[in-house]
């Protein structure tokens, strides 16, 4: 029999199936339609024995976008760029790739999971009567098909799905754009499209690469982070929040903000600048915390100046001097005078760090920062609470070799490298200060001049600090000399008050009296 015969043969054949059944769709009663389908589906599924899973993009009535599509989407653009042949360009907004690529209608790509084969088809089903409408209509519907063999329903159902909808997320998070949130004024919270954190892009460029910093500092600090990224096992079995606070402190210009920022780019996490003073009390606190979301940072800067929190516990005269303070303000009250002062207090405070409204989210990172870590309340930064102190030092020569890199794109330098080790053993300056010397402040300064201008700066900070401590000596020594000359007149008049009182005895017992 000749090709052509056969394939004439075959286009009969589907004809007259086609007729047939529309046939039987037309003539005969839904029952008996229904009835012959359900066995029709049990002969295809032996013939077939592949097995669908299909995940709409519209859910509910309202007919939202589903979370899980979305999800489920991400984790497939990953392949659909190389493995698709036709594909769709979406912008994604708040995202470090707005431009993604995903399959388009009618398109299959393939992915295994522990050896095992699927397949994932982008479909779209049309209206079957035309309308016109601002949203889509019942008809109107995109889905993904998910097609396993039926053996590994139970590992594609438990397994496979959890595994994709976990990547999903994971992708989403790496390539979202980070946030810098900042609390608003509580008496701005009920206005018109007002929120109680207020935010902008974080896009600062600070890292753990360009962090002036000693290697093994930065190391430990590094392995504590992804310690704790990876804990969340570990804290649901101690029993303990997921959180972790971190104290920075050191004098200014030793680089606490940009620690921060590295550890926000590395965690990949938003950052919440809580600012203290425009607090109004605990209550209020407690509101802005469960409005941050998990897998942040909430940072308090220069704790030791917000407002009255950082003393230690008051004495009893301090507390009877509150109380006379208390009727003053009182007393001004009546006069009129109006006080905004803020109610917030250390024991809300610490509520909020340790207490159980730190529980109010999961993956969350507390760090304050201080020039003056001793004048904070110890109950403040006790371990528990402020579990890693990390002291910003000034610049070592370590600090000085990742500058250098940074800022003049230099290893070493044979000749002028040896003076700037010496000169920071000797003396002392900040991180700021060392890179603030190394810019170039014009296209005529080279490498060699800028150098230079820190050997500079360096000498000078030398002999500034010599000059001090030669001044702290005369002190010290005026200071000692003093003080023992006011121990030689307490003696001197110690023994002149003896020697009238003992005169005045020996004139008392010879029958003499002045």
């Amino acid at each position: 029999m000749k090709i052509g015969e056969i394939w004439s043969n075959l286009g009969s054949i589907m004809a007259s199936i086609m007729f047939v059944y529309a046939m039987f769709d037309k003539f005969f009663p839904p029952p008996i339609r229904r009835y012959f389908r359900k066995y029709t589906n049990k002969l295809t599924s032996l013939m077939y024995p592949y097995i669908q899973i299909k995940f709409h993009e519209l859910s509910g009535d309202h007919l939202k976008r589903s979370k899980t599509y979305t999800v489920i989407q991400t984790y497939l653009s990953a392949n659909s760029s190389q493995r698709a042949k036709r594909l769709k360009a979406e912008v994604i907004k708040d995202s470090q790739n707005p431009l993604v690529l995903s399959m388009d209608d009618n398109q299959e790509i393939t992915d295994e999971f522990n050896g095992i084969k699927v397949w994932w088809s982008a479909n779209h089903t049309t209206p079957k009567t035309p309308s016109f409408s601002f949203h889509p209509t019942s008809d109107e519907k995109r889905f993904l098909t998910l097609t396993f063999h039926e053996r590994n329903r139970d590992v594609i159902t438990t397994s496979y799905i959890q595994h994709v909808l976990e990547e999903g997320k994971a992708i989403t998070r790496k390539n979202r754009q980070l946030k810098l949130y900042t609390n608003s004024p509580s008496k701005d919270w009920m206005r018109y499209m007002s929120t109680k954190w207020s935010h902008t892009t974080f896009e600062h460029p600070a890292s753990f690469e360009t962090l002036a910093m000693e290697p093994e500092k930065k190391e430990e600090i590094i392995n504590d982070l992804l310690k704790f990224k990876e804990g969340k096992e570990y804290y649901t079995k101690v029993g303990k929040a997921w959180k972790r606070g971190y104290l920075l402190f050191g004098p200014p210009g030793t680089g606490k903000s940009t620690m921060i920022s590295a550890i926000a780019n590395f965690m990949n996490y938003d950052v919440y600048d809580l600012e203290l003073t425009i607090v109004k009390d605990n209550n209020e606190l407690k509101r802005l915390l469960i409005e941050t979301s998990s897998k942040s940072i909430i940072v308090i800067e220069d704790i030791d100046c917000s407002l009255d929190l950082t003393g230690q516990r008051k004495m009893k005269k301090e507390i009877d001097d509150d109380e006379n303070d208390e009727k003053k303000k009182l007393m001004s009250k009546a006069k009129g005078e109006e006080k905004n002062e803020s109610k917030l207090t250390l024991s809300g405070l610490l509520n909020f760090i340790d207490g159980i409204w730190s529980a109010c989210g999961r993956e969350r990172i507390i760090i304050f920062t201080t020039n003056f870590v001793d004048k904070l309340d110890p109950a403040l930064i006790r371990r528990g609470r402020m579990d890693k102190h990390i002291e910003m030092s000034y610049c070592s020569y370590e600090a000085f070799k990742v500058l250098a890199r940074n800022y003049l794109d230099v290893e070493s330098h044979d000749e002028l490298f040896p003076v700037i080790e010496k000169l920071l053993g000797e003396t002392i300056m900040t991180p700021a200060d060392v890179a603030e010397n190394l810019m170039p402040k014009s296209i005529t300064e080279d490498l060699e001049t800028c150098l230079k201008k820190l050997i500079q700066s360096l000498e000078e900070a030398k002999k500034k600090l010599e000059e001090e401590e030669a001044k702290k000596k005369v002190e010290e020594e005026e200071a000692r000399l003093k003080e023992e000359k006011d121990k030689q007149e307490f003696a001197q008049e110690e023994k002149n008050v003896k020697a009238d009182e003992h005169s005045k005895e020996n004139a008392k017992e010879n029958g003499f009296v002045h």
